[in-house]
């Protein structure tokens, strides 16, 4: 199993300038993990042969891919149906291919098996159990890199391709959530390469799905055969502000705005079904409620921009970078979450900032009540990582922001106090690009908010609770990395053909189930 690698790569209220986070801000600074103080061997020797995992704590696998795993998606109404998808083969000619299983047959992992001292490999020894496909993507001529089950009930599955195709399956579940079901509805292919797919969360637009494009275009399907059996994907939005490859979206919570970044340094959150332009908040532009490129040099990132992620509330966007670079910037709010409903106030005049840009919000209560107030301001710029950031988070019931970075790093920030960083995990993942973050939705109690799960090209997925003391106060010890609670190994990782590329783990993070650059799937268990 060989591959090639393919990863490449509330805040303030003043007009003072973005926040610039130093190190010497850091409350916690965690050095590289040592293990046992033991340090990697490596050898002079070429052609030694392919390195051995020693350890696998895996309680389910899926192997029947042919190469690199590049997408892992969780159907939202029943977690135990996991779609993946990648290539074929190592040939440039390699077409994409998928699968969708069931991790229902994974049994939990027995503490200290009777065999585990002796040879866990013996046939008295529990084994992980193999899951088996219960459907096969196929259709495309170039590699599936994402992934996605539609809004909010898993209605449609979507695949994307190197190939430009989006193709959609109808998914039919029975009511136990086993055994399901899968129906080619059609495909489009509007563009040469598709980078990124994302579902709308919002319940008023069901089975609607953003991508993004290598040349830099965004697209929108509604997925609707009933209305129209001859178009069963329509086009709700297409966009053409990005002049170079669009890298990565996100929906606000809502589902009514769509931020998007690009390898040329730019922004745009757009107004994808109109109800900010009903409400006067859309730029003259009529697309988006924010724009900010390179010609702004408050928020301008050199080398481009590679990941993006709305607050829960939907009034901040984070959007992440070259050279460890993050920006936040100020969103209008269209609606309030539940949790954060208030009695409406009056709202004051829209003050306008520079090239339309709404000027920062003042302090006073009617203010902070104008759901324009802040829109496209640059609240804090960021810069205590060394190296691009490739995944963001921010937390469900927590005020932080953690970012993933390709120097090994995982950075956590706190939006309570201007993003002072509450913590620097500088070997969170041992000198290895960190491919994804992403905090436990659905934790309770005491960790609600507070536990993040993290993956890297070590091919290690880690998790780490975020709660605790500053750097005077904890220390490292006896090899640990403070915070980390969990690890599973199992794929090979380092140089080529290793690493995790992505990982689901539902709302309670009691499964995970990962993407690996080695060709295969991995269920882990908390």
């Amino acid at each position: 199993m060989s591959s090639s690698k393919p990863y490449q790569n509330p805040a303030d209220d003043d007009d003072s300038g973005p926040e610039i986070i130093a190190e010497d801000d850091v409350q916690e600074v965690i050095e590289e993990m040592d293990g046992d103080g033991d340090v990697p061997m490596d050898s002079d020797d070429e052609g030694q042969g392919e390195e051995l995992i020693l350890e696998n704590d895996a309680i389910a696998y899926f192997d029947q891919h042919k190469d690199s795993v590049f997408a892992v998606a969780q159907h939202p109404v029943y977690p135990n149906l996991i779609a993946t998808g990648g290539s074929e083969g190592e040939a440039d000619d390699a077409p994409g291919k998928g699968y969708v299983f069931e991790t229902s047959a994974a049994s939990s992992k027995p503490v200290l098996p009777p065999s585990y001292n002796s040879d866990p490999s013996s046939a008295g020894a529990w084994q992980p159990t193999e899951l088996q496909p219960l459907f096969a993507i196929d259709g495309h001529t170039d590699s599936i890199n994402a992934l996605a089950f539609t809004l909010p009930r898993g209605d449609f599955l979507v695949s994307g391709g190197m190939d430009g195709r989006l193709r959609v399956y109808a998914v039919g579940v029975p009511s136990n959530g086993v055994g399901a079901q899968f129906k080619f509805v059609g495909e489009s292919q509007e563009t040469e390469e598709v980078s990124w797919v994302s579902p709308c969360p919002s319940a008023a637009h069901p089975n609607t799905v953003a991508l993004g494009a290598s040349d830099g275009s965004v697209w929108v399907f509604t997925i609707d055969p009933a209305s129209d059996p001859s178009n069963p994907i329509r086009i709700v939005q297409s966009y053409f502000l990005h002049t170079t490859a669009c890298t990565a979206g996100a929906w606000s919570f809502d589902g009514l705005l769509l931020a998007t970044v690009s390898e040329d340094s730019s922004l745009h959150v757009f107004d994808v079904f109109g109800e900010a332009a009903a409400k006067n908040l859309a730029l003259d532009n009529g697309q988006t409620v924010v724009s900010l490129a390179d010609a702004d040099q408050r928020f301008f990132v050199e080398g481009g921009l590679y990941s993006v992620a709305i607050s829960p509330s939907g009034g901040l966007v984070a959007v992440g970078g070259a050279q460890g670079a993050i920006r936040v910037v100020g969103l209008p709010r269209l609606s309030q979450p539940a949790s954060q409903r208030q009695t409406t106030q009056r709202a004051v005049p829209v003050q306008r900032g520079p090239a339309g840009r709404r000027a920062a919000p003042s302090q006073s209560s009617s203010a902070q009540s104008d759901p324009s107030a802040g829109a496209g301001v640059v609240l804090a710029a960021l810069n205590v990582q060394s190296d691009s950031i490739e995944s963001l988070s921010f937390s469900p019931q927590q005020p932080l922001l953690a970012a993933g970075s390709v120097d090994g790093s995982v950075a956590v920030f706190d939006a309570a106090r201007s993003f002072a960083v509450r913590k620097h995990i500088r070997g969170a993942h041992e000198g290895e690009s960190v491919v994804k973050v992403d905090f436990v939705r659905a934790a309770a109690g005491a960790t609600a908010g507070w536990l993040l799960t993290s993956c890297g090209l070590d091919g290690v997925v880690r998790r780490w609770d975020l709660r605790g003391a500053t750097a005077t106060q904890e220390a490292v010890a006896s090899g640990q990395t403070a915070g980390l609670v969990k690890e599973w190994k199992g794929h090979r990782g380092g140089g080529e053909g290793g690493g995790v590329l992505g990982f689901v783990q539902g709302a309670d993070g009691e499964r995970v189930v990962t993407a690996g650059d080695d060709s295969v799937v991995l269920v882990f268990e908390a």
